[in-house]
């Protein structure tokens, strides 16, 4: 077995909210149990709300939980820059291997056509979803489209008639159809990757072994899954947790006590925290 590398990946727009730390907490401690290594990255692609305040808080909140790490911003490592924002090189250059290789096309669809093309597919009753408008757009066309001074995003071309099926650690045999999967945008016009594109990149090339995360993920395993066959790559094994929720909602920093900072002020101990979290879920 390879060497166990999970990683912590928030994004750093707020305080770490509880479910974020009960994330952190499954993946420390499976790495610690079997002598693997901790990667905190800093999801900052969020340019408006990210701040290195915020990433600074969220560090000292995992500190004072008790939990450490291997490589990260603060600390540097062989698989690095550990921020999103610093990594853009290395986004455009995939980007481009896809494109070159058929994978993925420039689809310059505005956002009223796709609003248009949902409109007309709810008034027949059918799922929305990306009609492929620009999948077989010539050199010509893209030309033609960006002298009209239309951007692009990048779309991934999305194999027809396939089922992707993966075994989660914790939820066991999960199918997705790519029926109901369209065409999805791997870098948006701004230049910047989706999160899916960005994080099949950085697990892959920052060795992530293991992707231990939050429920709200598992559909985008699908998604990340056909980006890992297309660039020939293994997939990481993947652990999808429940989510925390209280009586009628999921848990986030914008609720009362939903963020260890809260806890923290309020004089908890940092050992009562952990274990209240670790323990949510068991029977």
């Amino acid at each position: 077995m390879d060497k166990v590398r999970v990683r912590f990946a928030p994004n750093p727009t707020g305080p770490l909210n509880l479910g974020g730390a009960r994330t952190a907490l499954f993946n420390w401690l499976y790495a610690r149990s079997l002598g693997g290594k901790v990667v905190l990255r800093s999801e900052d692609m969020d340019q408006e709300r990210s701040s290195r305040e915020n990433e600074a808080s969220i560090m000292a909140d995992l500190t004072w939980l008790g939990i450490s790490w291997d490589e990260g911003p603060d600390k540097g490592g062989p698989y690095g820059p550990y921020r999103q924002t610093e990594r853009k090189d290395v986004y455009d250059r995939f980007a481009k291997r896809l494109i070159e290789d058929g994978l993925a096309y420039q689809c310059f669809c505005s956002e009223e056509e796709l609003a248009n093309q949902r409109r007309e597919m709810l008034s027949h009753g059918e799922m929305p979803r990306y009609t492929g408008r620009c999948r077989n757009l010539t050199a010509e066309d893209r030309e033609r489209l960006i002298a009209d001074g239309r951007t692009p995003v990048v779309r991934f071309r999305v194999p027809g008639g396939r089922k992707i099926v993966f075994s989660d650690l914790i939820r066991g045999r999960v199918e997705f159809g790519t029926e109901n999967i369209s065409d999805f945008i791997i870098m948006k016009a701004d230049g910047l990757p989706t999160y899916n594109m960005a994080v099949v990149l950085d697990d892959h090339l920052m060795g992530i072994t293991h992707v231990i995360r939050g429920d709200e993920h598992l559909a985008n395993t699908a998604r990340q899954i056909l980006l890992y066959e297309a660039l020939g790559w293994r997939p990481p094994e993947f652990a999808h947790l429940p989510l925390l929720v209280d009586e009628d909602r999921r848990l986030s920093a914008t609720i009362a006590l939903g963020t260890v900072d809260e806890y923290r002020h309020r004089g908890y101990l940092p050992e009562t925290l952990a274990n209240f979290l670790i323990l949510l879920g068991w029977e």
